[in-house]
């Protein structure tokens, strides 16, 4: 049982909880999908429906009061509902982002039928948040954090279901704004292009 609070966490409480609410995340995740594809009878979705229905009730016995929000660890920030990096947050991809020794920050992930718009292929409005994310995180630091303030895309073609790489990089910093560009591809190159503009805060200034 997990006895302590998601707050100010030392390394090892993190990695418990990691441990506790990673794998219900990926089966929440691989239900979503199973829900979306299954072609089982009546009598079978309503048995699953009742099985859902209780362990929901379970996981509500107990639970915050609002959103997860981001909070702190030892290690720094824990996005952990945060809908494309959140690892308790099951409609995330969820993407592993990595900032290479140029800059930029690159990542490669999977999209299933969870994020279908045309018929095999990704949502345009899922593209737009994986991409908005992504340059947020390169213009961004722990010391400089930098909110979106303009975004606009260019979609060349549509992005197919499946294995999927993005990157981003800042492109230059003009006093509390920084412009940022990146892009998301599939096996045959790059899908949609993005660039944006991300303002560093009042409160961090």
């Amino acid at each position: 049982m997990v006895e302590f609070t998601v707050e100010q966490l030392d390394a090892e409480q993190v990695a418990r909880l990691r441990a506790v609410f990673g794998p219900l995340t990926e089966s929440v995740r691989d239900l979503i999908d199973a829900t979306i594809r299954t072609e089982v009878d009546a009598d079978a979705v309503a048995a699953a429906k009742a099985e859902i229905d209780a362990a929901t009730a379970r996981l509500r016995s107990r639970q915050l009061d609002g959103p997860f929000g981001v909070r702190l660890s030892e290690g720094g920030q824990m996005p952990w509902g945060n809908p494309v990096i959140g690892l308790r947050n099951p409609i995330a991809p969820p993407l592993l982002i990595h900032r290479s020794d140029d800059g930029r920050v690159v990542t490669d992930f999977h999209l299933g039928a969870a994020f279908e718009g045309p018929p095999g292929h990704v949502h345009g409005g899922v593209s737009a948040l994986v991409l908005d994310h992504l340059l947020g995180e390169a213009a961004s630091s722990a010391e400089h954090p930098r909110l979106t303030g303009t975004i606009s895309l260019r979609y060349l073609r549509t992005t197919p279901l499946g294995d999927l790489h993005a990157e981003a990089r800042i492109e230059r910093t003009e006093g509390i704004k920084t412009y940022a560009v990146g892009h998301l591809a599939d096996a045959d190159g790059v899908t949609v292009e993005a660039q944006g503009v991300f303002i560093t805060p009042k409160w961090a200034r």
